[in-house]
């Protein structure tokens, strides 16, 4: 197997503990939205994702954002969602990935387009995400397309996917993960953890399997930033588990903002416990600027020059 070489990579086949973050381009075509968040996350995580036109809006590229990340000394994670492109375009953006010096790629399947400001537009799903694990795989082991034919040029890629543990059915959560790990996953990261006993339940399963030492699992972490946004995702979000002690941590607390922040930092310190935990993903959505200050009291920073 080609090393991809990358921060993230170098961080996690080393043992360490990793961080990585989220960094959502903009609507628009402001390098300068970008190279703020860069500034903001650059001391405190391993490596930022870029997300893809995540809940199917429109927003600058995933390739894109990436290339300004980079520019800024930001390992980033470029995330391909199938919903978008099929099997020629999203092989076509992983070689001009590659030739930009972008080594990370998270393979999703991407929110429905219902979902977005595009509600009418035609999905593609051409491939599914584990199926795209599966050809990035080839492309770096192998060196081959998905047509069989040969590439020119090595293509070092350190694979992610995603993991739900809390949708259902449950128990299919752990054979679905599998399946990932199978097709060629190097990386997880998990959807926000907030009930962390049902999130132990699951990586025991994991751990039972023995899939924490083929791949390594970050458990997502959503920092809520008002009681609002605690109900919403309680009450709204799919594949979300928000206890109900959580929302009313936030209802009651004087500063929101801040019980949030504390909330973010004792869900890091009870994952971290949990045995075959690689790192965190934190996902501050639009609220960027908290991060270092979540990294920090979770006693993770400096973060390792490697």
């Amino acid at each position: 197997m080609v090393k991809a070489g990358t921060n993230l990579e170098k961080v996690l086949e080393s043992g360490g503990f990793a961080v990585t973050a989220e960094a959502g381009p903009p609507k628009g075509t402001s390098p300068a939205v970008m190279e703020r968040k860069a500034e903001m996350l650059r001391r405190c995580c391993d490596a930022a994702n870029v997300t893809d036109n995540q809940t199917a809006i429109v927003r600058m590229s995933s390739l894109a954002g990436c290339v300004l990340l980079k520019q800024e000394s930001i390992d980033p994670v470029m995330q391909i969602v199938c919903r978008d492109r099929n099997r020629i375009a999203i092989q076509s953006d992983v070689l001009g990935a590659i030739a930009l010096g972008i080594g990370n790629i998270l393979c999703l399947s991407g929110d429905h387009q219902k979902f977005g400001n595009h509600p009418t537009a035609k999905n593609v799903f051409d491939i599914d995400s584990i199926q795209l694990i599966q050809v990035l795989k080839n492309m770096r082991d192998e060196k081959k397309f998905m047509s069989g034919e040969e590439i020119s040029g090595e293509v070092p890629i350190f694979i992610g996917a995603a993991a739900n543990p809390y949708a259902d059915p449950f128990e299919f959560r752990v054979a679905r993960l599998a399946k990932k790990v199978k097709a060629g996953a190097d990386f997880i990261q998990t959807q926000a953890v907030y009930d962390v006993a049902k999130f132990a339940k699951w990586m025991k399963m994991v751990t039972e399997r023995g899939l924490d030492r083929e791949v390594h699992i970050l458990a997502g972490i959503i920092p809520i930033k008002s009681a609002g946004m605690a109900r919403y995702m309680r009450d709204y979000v799919s594949g979300v588990s928000v206890p109900d002690e959580v929302v009313t941590r936030m209802e009651q607390a004087k500063d929101a903002k801040e019980e949030g922040k504390n909330i973010a930092v004792e869900l890091i310190e009870q994952t971290a416990e949990i045995p075959g935990i690689h790192g965190v993903h934190i996902m501050a959505v639009g609220w960027e600027d908290i991060v270092p200050e979540v990294t920090r009291q979770a006693g993770l920073l400096p973060r390792p020059i490697l």
